[in-house]
Order: structure tokens, then C-alpha cells, then sequence
């Protein structure tokens, strides 16, 4: 299968016939086997009923519908999980991503050899103060963190080999992330392209100014786990290792004054208790340390989420 495009949804029952009837005018002229499977996440409308009317029409057309809003990472990973294309396309249900960019998109995957191609929506519909600057700053302090140049981490509208969508796990609401996963799951060739943005045409965005502090939050946590997820003591247990000796030597160089100068007191000084006081953080961080290295070895760190209905998804 040339194609696997991925939609997460929620409340978008009015986008999804004209959306999907677009892709298929694209696939079809480029002669791409395809599947578009439409994820939706606890949708409150008749997006569902929508899904399973396509799905009645276009056998390529498929469905996965969870029981409550698990947030738009969970749905991709899942439509992640489902996907069989050697190119797996992933654009939002807003009719704001162009699927007039399929073919360029796949054709950096497949002839230039890219892992991952992120959109770069480089001229917006939506440039409010509120939105283009949290999202420049985070955009920024994304790629001096990654060392991941590209301008838009948050677009939806990205193309991957099928063997990254199968080597990375999507969670929590690591989506903005995913180009920053990927490297750490070994995947160096990422690029970007320049892709249209057009104006919301049906519906409310879904998402308010708390994505940029999670954003923040999550970026924090990726690159907290993808050094030391697997290795846990060597963050904790190097800070805890540190502490206890600088605490410890504290100890010993107030002892040995007190031996030299009888008259200079020991726990009476504030010094013994910050050294006491050091020297149990870093005692407490090795245990952190330990403890997670332990987690870390025995457990599969799998989402949960329940699915309550599929459609055409082995």
C-alpha cells in the first residue's frame, strides 16, 4: 500500500465528507493505493455516523472510535498502530491542511530519503498575538533543545516512513513532539516543507493557550526520556552521588576543624546541618534513582486507552 493517512478528529462532522472526497481526488490521480483511517476521539456530534456512512461508500475509508477523549496524541498513536502504507500521511480534520500537498510530501519520503517530513506552514491564516508568538518562542526553544531545525514542530500535517510510525510511541500529549521522538528512536534524516495553510472553514479550534505550557512541559520530559528513560541512575544516581560527597566532605572539614580549634563547636554551626541536609538529597536521589532503574527494567510503559468501536481495522 502506496498510502496511510491518518485523521484524529473531534467534532468535526461537518468537514469529513468534503475532506476525505479531496483526498481521494489526489490519490486517485496519482494512482496511490491507499487507506484513510479517521481516529475519533470522544467525538460529541455525529461525527461517528459521518465515519461510518464514508466508510459504507469508500472501502478505503476506515474507522477507530474511542469511548471518551483520550486528546490527540492517543488517537494518532493508535491510527499509528493501524496504519499499513509505506508512507504514512497525518493532517487534521479542520480542512486547514491541504491535501493537494500528498504527493510532494510523499515523494521527499520516498526519493529524497527523509524519515520524517514536517509541514512548515510559513504563511498563516490565524497570525494573532496570542497564538504566533507563544508558538515562535516554542517553536525556538524547540530546536535549541533538540538540535532539530525545523520551524513547525506543532503542524499536523507530516509524512513518515511506515518503520518510524512503528518504532515510536505517542503519549501523554508528546504529538507536538513527535520529530524530537523520532530522533531518539535512532531516525536522523528529518526535513520540513513549506505547505498551504488555509482558513478554518467549519468549526472552533480546539486547542487554548495551555498547549504552550504543556508544550514546554512536554519537550522537557522528551528529552529527560530519551537520555535517560532506559537509564535512570545515571541522572539521579550522578546528582545524588554528588551531593552526598560535597555534604560528606563538608562534614569531614568542619570534624577536622573541630580536632584543630577544641574550642570551635560542631552542631552548633549552621554549616553541619546544610551539610547534613546536602548529604540527604543525595542520598534520597540515589534511591530515585535505583527505584526508577528498577521501574524502567520491568515495565512495558504502554498507553491505556479503550476503543469502542473500529471499522475495517484488523
Amino acid at each position: 500500500m502506496h498510502l496511510s493517512i491518518v485523521i484524529p478528529l473531534l467534532n468535526e462532522e461537518e468537514s469529513l465528507p468534503e475532506l476525505t472526497a479531496w483526498i481521494e481526488r489526489v490519490v486517485n490521480e496519482n494512482n496511490y493505493t491507499y487507506e484513510i483511517i479517521l481516529v475519533d476521539d470522544g467525538s460529541t456530534d455525529n461525527s461517528w455516523q459521518v465515519i461510518e456512512n464514508l466508510a459504507a461508500v469508500n472501502a478505503n475509508i476506515k474507522g477507530i472510535r474511542f469511548q471518551r477523549n483520550y486528546g490527540k496524541s492517543a488517537a494518532l498513536n493508535e491510527g499509528f498502530r493501524a496504519a499499513k502504507g509505506d508512507v504514512v500521511i497525518t493532517m487534521d480534520a479542520d480542512m486547514q491542511d491541504s491535501p493537494d500537498e500528498i504527493p510532494g510530501l510523499r515523494e521527499m519520503i520516498i526519493t529524497d530519503g527523509y524519515d520524517l517530513v514536517s509541514g512548515w506552514k510559513k504563511k498563516r491564516f490565524d497570525n494573532t498575538l496570542t497564538k504566533n508568538i507563544p508558538s515562535k518562542f516554542f517553536n525556538w526553544a524547540t530546536r535549541k533543545v533538540s538540535k532539530i531545525y525545523l520551524h513547525d514542530f506543532n503542524c499536523g500535517l507530516k509524512a513518515y516512513r511506515h518503520k518510524v510510525v512503528k518504532s515510536i510511541e505517542v503519549y501523554g500529549e508528546m504529538h507536538r513532539q513527535i520529530p524530537v521522538l523520532a530522533k531518539w528512536a535512532g531516525f536522523k534524516k528529518i526535513g520540513e516543507k513549506v505547505v498551504q495553510h488555509r482558513p478554518r472553514k467549519y468549526g472552533t479550534t480546539k486547542f487554548g493557550w495551555e498547549r504552550f505550557v504543556n508544550g514546554f512541559l512536554d519537550l522537557a520530559s522528551v528529552t529527560f526520556v530519551g537520555k535517560y528513560g532506559k537509564r535512570p541512575m545515571h541522572f539521579f544516581g550522578l546528582w545524588g552521588t554528588l551531593c552526598f560527597l560535597l555534604g560528606f566532605i563538608l562534614i569531614i572539614y568542619m570534624v577536622v576543624t573541630r580536632l584543630m580549634y577544641p574550642d570551635t563547636g560542631l552542631s552548633n554551626r549552621p554549616p553541619f546541618y546544610m551539610a547534613l541536609t546536602i548529604m540527604i538529597i543525595g542520598s534520597q536521589l540515589f534511591l530515585a534513582g535505583f527505584i526508577g532503574e528498577l521501574i524502567a527494567r520491568n515495565s512495558p510503559g504502554k498507553n491505556f486507552y479503550l476503543i469502542e468501536r473500529k471499522l475495517g481495522i484488523e
